[in-house]
């Protein structure tokens, strides 16, 4: 009978995880685009537009390492594109980034002048869930992302994403 109950409470705990894991969103910056050289400067601040972004919401910026990047920079130095004081610096793609508190965040690529073109993107990060928004038309983008090298750090792991999100990377990775 003990075994019983002790099975039940971990079964319950389990079960108590994995909600609250799939209650976070995991945005693939750009959609199927990536995050590359966009053709307009607001093609990012687009794709955002429609989206919320939650506090235990994910975001995956799929990039070839040595390509591109991911900074993170305060707003003076998004809208400059300058690199003064980053945030931080993330050079392994695919960059996976748990958004942690709410508040205004600046990301953008810092590989010669990709900033310039619009590879940025800034975020508003809410207490409440994430949605995904109404669907982004990526019909100006030539081709899809490419695919990413799975990288892991210990705050941006693959393995950190949960079963739903883990999931979502497994199949958009089959597809690009």
């Amino acid at each position: 009978m003990g075994k019983f109950i002790c099975s039940l409470l971990l079964l319950a705990g389990m079960g108590c995880v994995l909600m609250a894991q799939t209650n976070a969103m995991s945005h693939i910056i750009g959609g199927s685009f990536g995050w590359r050289i966009p053709d307009n400067t607001t093609f990012y601040q687009e794709w955002a537009k429609p989206r919320t972004f939650g506090v235990g919401d994910k975001l995956v910026f799929l990039y070839r390492t040595g390509v591109h990047n991911v900074l993170e920079v305060d707003e003076k130095e998004f809208k400059a594109c300058t690199q003064d004081k980053p945030i931080d610096m993330l050079y392994r793609g695919p960059t996976i980034l748990e958004l942690n508190k709410k508040g205004d965040y600046y990301y953008y690529c810092g590989v010669g002048t990709h900033c310039e073109a619009g590879q940025k993107l800034s975020i508003t990060v809410v207490d409440g869930p994430g949605s995904s928004g109404a669907v982004f038309n990526t019909e100006t983008a030539p081709a899809p992302a490419p695919a990413p090298e799975v990288h892991s750090s210990s705050a941006n792991s693959i393995h950190n994403l949960g079963l739903a999100s883990g999931l979502v990377y497994f199949l958009v990775s089959m597809f690009i």
